[in-house]
């Protein structure tokens, strides 16, 4: 086994991997939300989560949640649950992932066969110390339609054509949302006390709107 240690944003890199003991470890893990793994044909990666890390995740995952009720949209976030197909010899565990176009079809199931049943239709990406491990081909191979990327800087928006993932303005999902005022919301989010935020979220959503 080889082993790469990176600095702890970035985690830590593991080669030569069988699949029978990445899933050992995702079951030795199951009750705890950190570290989170992804897995890659044979290569897999722990990432240790931290404050930087988290704190644009639940932003961003709050945008979603706030941003779908005022425009009456159902959404279901489920976190960073597993994703994964031994057909495929990938895994992964978004920061945040939500089922909203195919939300119909996942609804009150307690767990998801990835062979049949549909990917998440939004996954959001902290990406800040850019991790050795790139994320997008596991993403793309999976089926995920909408990725939002976090830099560090700004908030990216991706959709999925073909099997690669080219750069939009508007979101799929929430199409009042792009991603200049996905940065905005993430930056204020740090100046601005929680609920004010929140109240503030909402009026923008509204009055853009159509």
């Amino acid at each position: 086994m080889a082993v790469a240690i990176s600095p702890p944003e970035s985690g830590v890199i593991l080669e030569n991997i069988s699949w029978d003991l990445y899933e050992g470890l995702l079951r030795e893990h199951s009750d705890s939300a950190s570290p989170r793994f992804t897995y890659n044909n044979g290569v897999l990666e722990l990432m240790i989560l931290s404050q930087r890390h988290e704190q644009p995740n639940r932003m961003l995952a709050r945008v979603v949640e706030v941003a779908a009720e005022e425009l009456e949209i159902d959404v279901e976030c489920l976190g960073s649950m597993t994703c994964r197909r031994e057909d495929m010899l990938r895994g992964f565990e978004p920061d945040s992932c939500f089922y909203i176009q195919n939300l119909e079809r996942v609804f009150g199931r307690d767990e998801l066969d990835f062979t049949v049943d549909p990917p998440p239709d939004l996954v959001i990406e902290i990406d800040i110390t850019h991790p050795s491990l790139p994320k997008f081909p596991i993403f793309a191979a999976f089926g995920v339609p909408e990725v939002w990327r976090y830099d560090g800087e700004r908030v990216e928006i991706f959709m999925l054509n073909a099997s690669e993932y080219v750069k939009a303005e508007n979101s799929l999902c929430l199409s009042v949302l792009t991603s200049e005022a996905l940065t905005e919301f993430l930056q204020s989010s740090r100046l601005t006390r929680p609920t004010q935020w929140t109240r503030e979220l909402r009026a923008w959503v509204q009055q853009h709107k159509g």
